[in-house]
């Protein structure tokens, strides 16, 4: 049986991770808790030497910090050698060495660089229903790669390599927002990590931790190299909701009216009769809120931080040229599409770009783009040549692949 990412690193199923603690309280799971084994198919020590030394990876997708603070670019990267206009790719040996003095490894954007994690991190961002990202954090024996503070996005820690101790607190603000990181509330962070934790454990292979946003953390290697990936959750919360209507609420001409001229608009007393005209003019507007268009905003938003299925363009040109009516499709998987009929026209929405076709294809198109695997010739109300040629322009568009490679 394929275990889904969610019980891989929770041992729950998704309905009751969200009912006890989705964005509620920390877990704590052991590796003989939890299904499968481990989390070293994801990546492993010998993956992130080939990562830092073959793969040619540049900054930002490289960091390391040490003490508390991320070290400078110059300090591990150099230029890209003959024939490669690059400045900052990474310097093994630099690298080497600043790790043999204790600084940590953190490789950004394993869910865009590292096949295990692109799959692991897409089809667990599907689950969730909210844009995640990966970071590999290989830690020397003995050190603290950074130190106590919150992150303002949900994390899931999977510890691959090695072992390391935990130290959590609680929040000093809960639910944080992405502008209201650690760093400005950092004496209280100071202060808060002085007290009893919450959590004080060590991690070892095939363990698992999740943390809401807020929740402070340190970590410090024990014994040997460690290392982790962090999945990090970015949640889209009513804050961001209300930010969209909000930004529906321009259409009302009593909000864009001017304040009057010729008075102090810092007076409280000028200020509230203001106020109330414009606490009327929000209400009516809230009451006729478009929630169409804020999902449509949200979709977008989603869109922006969220990857579809990898494609292989050769293959897809092949495919494209080859298909026939016995071939078979499926849509990209994590693809987001909407569709939007007009007259004998109909536009097919997505991130960044839309495509307009016949609207006689409509039922064809809902149909391949629903997430079946859909045989060619067997597209619904449509002749086999039309179909062959809806799934051509599909596939040379990157919205269709051929089935079993989703």
């Amino acid at each position: 049986m394929t275990l889904d990412p969610l019980q891989r690193a929770t041992g729950l199923s998704a309905q009751e991770f969200a009912s006890s603690y989705w964005a509620r309280q920390p877990l704590l799971r052991r590796a003989a808790e939890l299904p499968g084994d481990g989390f070293a198919d994801l990546l492993d020590l010998d993956a992130v030497d080939e990562l830092v030394s073959r793969r040619g990876l540049r900054t930002p997708f490289l960091r390391m910090a040490k003490d508390g603070e991320v070290l400078p670019g110059a300090r591990f990267t150099r230029g890209g050698g003959a024939g490669a206009e690059i400045a900052d790719q990474v310097a093994d040996d630099r690298v080497l060495a600043e790790f043999a003095d204790g600084a940590t490894l953190v490789l950004q954007g394993m869910h865009r660089v590292w096949p295990p994690v692109i799959d692991f991190g897409a089809a667990l961002s599907a689950q969730l229903g909210h844009p995640i990202q990966v970071n590999a954090y290989i830690t020397p024996a003995q050190n603290t790669g950074f130190s106590a503070h919150y992150d303002v996005h949900d994390v899931f820690v999977l510890q691959f390599a090695g072992r390391k101790r935990w130290r959590i607190h609680e929040p000093v603000l809960e639910a944080p927002l992405r502008d209201q990181p650690w760093d400005q509330r950092r004496g209280a962070v100071q202060a808060r990590a002085k007290e009893e934790p919450l959590i004080d454990t060590v991690l070892e292979p095939g363990d698992a931790l999740y943390l809401p946003r807020g929740y402070l953390h340190s970590a410090t290697a024990l014994g040997g190299v460690c290392g982790h990936l962090t999945v990090g959750v970015h949640p889209v919360t009513r804050s961001f909701l209300a930010e969209q209507a909000l930004a529906t609420l321009v259409d009302d001409v009593e909000l864009r009216r001017s304040l009057p001229m010729g008075v102090d608009l810092a007076d409280p007393a000028v200020l509230d009769t203001e106020l109330k005209a414009t606490q009327d003019a929000l209400h009516r507007a809230i009451d006729r809120l478009d929630v169409a268009r804020v999902a449509a905003a949200v979709g977008r938003h989603l869109a922006d931080r969220t990857r579809p299925q990898p494609l292989s363009p050769l293959a897809q040109i092949d495919a494209a040229q080859s298909i026939g009516p016995d071939d078979a499709v499926v849509v990209r998987r994590g693809l987001r599409w909407s569709l939007r009929p007009a007259g004998d026209k109909v536009t097919l929405v997505l991130a960044g770009r839309s495509l307009t076709l016949p609207s006689s294809v409509e039922t064809g198109l809902r149909e391949l783009l629903s997430g079946r695997v859909v045989t060619v010739g067997r597209v619904p109300d449509l002749v086999v040549d039309d179909a062959v040629t809806l799934v051509r322009r599909l596939l040379r568009e990157g919205l269709v692949v051929p089935a079993g490679t989703s």
